[in-house]
């Protein structure tokens, strides 16, 4: 079984997900307005993502015998001025999303609860690859500026991205 603080902190980071698969959703459909169906459907990938860590999360809660407390979701911003500011929005909230995952790491460690810190290391891994792909994105929409064909050709390339069930949840 968990410790209390680490529960709390697992409930923490539920409620989190949500208002991350908020905010990405939020994302799609400002970049939908903007005419970018392609990176619009990539932000609404990132939603089902975002959705499927809170299950996984609630998953373990499950398996430890602990109670699931949903809290309200916050209030996400609804408007970027660009494509970029939207990625270098998701780069930085990506960060703190892996500071989060590192307290839970560190409160499971404190608690000697070695079962908890080998389910977080999937998560960990996740969020490696989180960052990685938001800087790249990141980098791209840079190096892209204000030459639409680029950005088309970024849209294109990410409209392709095909959602796949995280194995935790398979």
């Amino acid at each position: 079984m968990i410790s209390k603080k680490l529960a709390k902190a697992i409930n923490d980071q539920i409620n989190a997900e949500m208002w991350s698969a908020y905010l990405y959703l939020s994302m799609s459909q400002d970049i939908y307005v903007k005419g970018f169906r392609g990176i619009s459907h990539w932000f609404k990938v990132q939603f089902l993502e975002e959705q499927a860590h809170a299950a996984i999360l609630i998953n373990y809660m499950h398996s430890q015998d602990e109670r699931v407390i949903l809290a309200p979701i916050a209030k996400v911003q609804t408007e970027w001025k660009t494509v970029l500011d939207a990625f270098k929005d998701q780069l930085e909230h990506e960060k703190k999303v892996t500071a989060m995952i590192n307290n839970l790491c560190d409160i499971a460690d404190k608690d000697g609860d070695r079962a908890s810190n080998n389910f977080l290391a999937w998560f960990i891994d996740e969020q490696v690859e989180e960052e990685e792909e938001a800087l790249r994105l990141v980098r791209h929409a840079e190096m892209i500026g204000d030459h639409i064909g680029g950005m088309i050709m970024l849209d294109k390339e990410l409209g392709a991205r095909e959602y796949h069930t995280p194995s935790p949840l398979k």
